[in-house]
C-alpha cells in the first residue's frame, strides 16, 4: 500500500513547484475569473493538475509550449483530438488555400465527395454524413434509431462516455439507472430514455434487450474513457448476435478506439455495426465528425432525409459539413492516419506500456498498464473488466500527483486519467523520458 500521508506531502512539493514555474499561467488565471466561468473557456479545463490551468502558446508535432516558455512532450493531444500530432503543415495549407475562397454557403463543397468516398473505403460502410463533433453525430444516429425501430429507448455501457448526449449521461446503481455523477439538469430522468448494461456482460446484454424497447446500443469497442477496458474473448461477437437478434440497431463510438488502426476497432476486430461514429480526430484539429450507415440503413433512411422539412428533423446544423471542416478531414485522411502512420504510433505505445510495467513490477505494487493502439494508460488496481469497477478504482489524490509530478518535469498527460496517446511525431526518447519521469515519482512514494 503507498503511504496517503507521503502522497499529501510529496503533492503540496509538486503544487509549490508548479506555482513557481508558471508565473505568466497565474496572471492569466487570475484575469480569467472575471469574465470567464470558472475562469476557463469550458469547465473541465479546470480539471488539469496544479493550483490553476497552464496556458499554451504553442504547439507543433509532439510538443506543446506554454505562455511561460515550459516545453514539454504532449501524451494529452488534445484527448485524440490531435491524434496525427499539431499543427500539420498539410492541413494548415488547405485550411489557408479554403479560407480565401470561403467557408460557409449552406453548400456542399467538391471536397466533400473524396471524404465520403475515404470515409467508406477506411471504415467498410457505405453512406456518410457530417458534423460538427462526435456529440452531435451520436445525437443524430440516435434520433435515427429511434425513428427507425420505433422505439422510445437506447442502451448503453455502463460509466460509457459519448461526449454530452443527454441520453448517454447514466449509470447503474444497483438495478436503477441514474444520473452520471456530476450530470447537470437533465431534461428528463435518464431511466425513461437509458438502458444501461455492464461491459463484457452478454447474459445482462441479453436480458435487457429481450425487454423489446431498445431502438439501439450506441458503445464503444472497447471503454476509453474511464479507462481502457478491452472487450473479453467472444464478447464483440456476441454483442452482435444478441442485437440483431432482438432487432437492436448497434452503434459503434469509435471517436477514440479509432487508435486501434485506420479504419478503427470495426476494421482491426472485423466488426459489423449498423451505425459507425468517427470524431475529431479526423480533422487534424479543426471540429468535426462523421457517422456512416450499412447500405440497408441507409436505404431506409434515403426517404425521410430527403424530406421538405428535413431541416427541423433534429439533425444538422448551418456549419456543419462546412467547407473548413471538409477540406481538414480531405487534408488529414490524405496523409495521416495510415497503416504506415500507425505502424510508427503502435510501438511507441508498446514501448510505453513495457516501460511502466517494468518500474511497477520492480516495485512491487499492485498496478497495472492497459494498451489500445497507439493509446496505453496505468492503474492503481488489478485490470477492470467493466465500467464500474474502472470507476471504483480511481484514486483521485494519487492520480493528481501523478499527474502535476509528470507535468512539473515536462511530460504532459490527459486529464481525467492516465493515458498516453501517442503520434508518429513521437520518439523513443520521448517514451523514455515518460518512463524515466514515472521511476522517479514512484521512487519518492517510497
Amino acid at each position: 500500500m503507498v503511504d496517503r500521508s507521503r502522497i499529501a506531502a510529496l503533492l503540496s512539493q509538486e503544487e509549490d513547484r508548479f506555482v513557481s514555474s508558471h508565473p505568466r499561467s497565474a496572471e492569466l488565471a487570475e484575469a480569467a475569473r472575471g469574465p470567464l466561468l470558472a475562469g476557463v473557456p469550458m469547465p473541465w479545463m479546470t480539471r488539469w493538475p496544479g493550483r490553476f490551468p497552464v496556458f499554451f502558446d504553442s504547439a507543433s508535432g509532439a510538443r506543446l509550449t506554454d505562455v511561460d516558455g515550459v516545453e514539454y512532450v504532449d501524451l494529452c493531444l488534445g484527448d485524440t483530438g490531435a491524434m496525427t500530432g499539431h499543427a500539420l503543415p498539410q492541413v494548415t495549407a488547405a485550411l489557408t488555400e479554403r479560407a480565401t475562397r470561403g467557408i460557409t454557403t449552406m453548400l456542399p463543397s467538391a471536397d466533400a465527395v473524396w471524404v465520403g468516398e475515404e470515409l467508406a473505403r477506411r471504415f467498410g460502410l457505405p453512406s456518410w454524413q457530417l458534423a460538427m463533433s462526435a456529440t452531435d453525430a451520436n445525437r443524430f444516429v440516435l434520433r435515427f434509431a429511434r425513428h427507425l425501430t420505433g422505439r422510445p429507448r437506447i442502451a448503453v455501457m455502463d460509466w460509457c462516455y459519448h461526449g454530452t448526449v443527454d441520453e448517454t449521461l447514466a449509470v447503474l446503481d444497483g438495478d436503477r439507472v441514474v444520473p452520471r455523477p456530476g450530470a447537470l439538469g437533465p431534461q428528463v430522468p435518464v431511466s425513461e430514455t437509458t438502458a444501461v448494461v455492464p461491459f463484457n456482460d452478454l447474459d445482462a446484454l441479453d436480458r435487457r434487450l429481450a425487454e423489446g424497447d431498445v431502438a439501439c446500443l450506441l458503445m464503444e469497442p472497447a471503454l476509453t474513457n474511464i479507462g481502457i477496458v478491452l472487450p473479453e474473448p467472444g464478447y464483440l461477437e456476441g454483442v452482435r448476435e444478441i442485437t440483431r437478434r432482438h432487432g437492436v440497431l448497434l452503434v459503434n463510438d469509435e471517436t477514440h478506439t479509432l487508435c486501434t488502426g485506420p479504419g478503427g476497432a470495426t476494421v482491426a476486430w472485423d466488426l459489423e455495426p449498423d451505425f459507425l461514429v468517427v470524431g475529431k480526430p479526423i480533422g487534424g484539429g479543426i471540429p468535426c465528425a462523421a457517422y456512416g450507415m450499412s447500405a440497408e440503413v441507409a436505404d431506409r433512411l434515403s426517404g425521410p432525409m430527403l424530406g421538405h422539412e428535413i431541416d427541423v428533423a433534429g439533425v444538422g446544423g448551418t456549419l456543419t459539413g462546412n467547407a473548413l471542416a471538409l477540406a481538414a478531414i480531405r487534408a488529414t485522411l490524405s496523409t495521416c492516419l495510415r497503416e504506415e502512420d500507425f505502424a510508427v504510433a503502435v510501438p511507441l505505445a508498446e514501448r510505453f506500456a513495457a516501460g511502466v510495467s517494468g518500474v511497477i513490477a520492480d516495485a512491487g505494487l499492485p498496478w497495472h498498464v492497459q494498451r489500445l493502439g497507439c493509446r496505453a494508460e496505468y492503474w492503481f488496481c488489478p485490470p477492470p473488466r467493466d465500467g464500474a469497477a474502472a470507476a471504483a478504482a480511481v484514486d483521485e489524490e494519487l492520480e493528481s500527483l501523478l499527474h502535476l509530478w509528470c507535468l512539473n518535469r515536462g511530460v504532459l498527460l490527459t486529464p481525467f486519467h492516465n493515458m498516453a496517446l501517442f503520434s508518429p511525431a513521437h520518439t523513443e526518447a520521448d517514451v523514455d523520458r515518460h518512463t524515466e519521469v514515472f521511476a522517479e515519482a514512484v521512487a519518492a512514494l517510497g
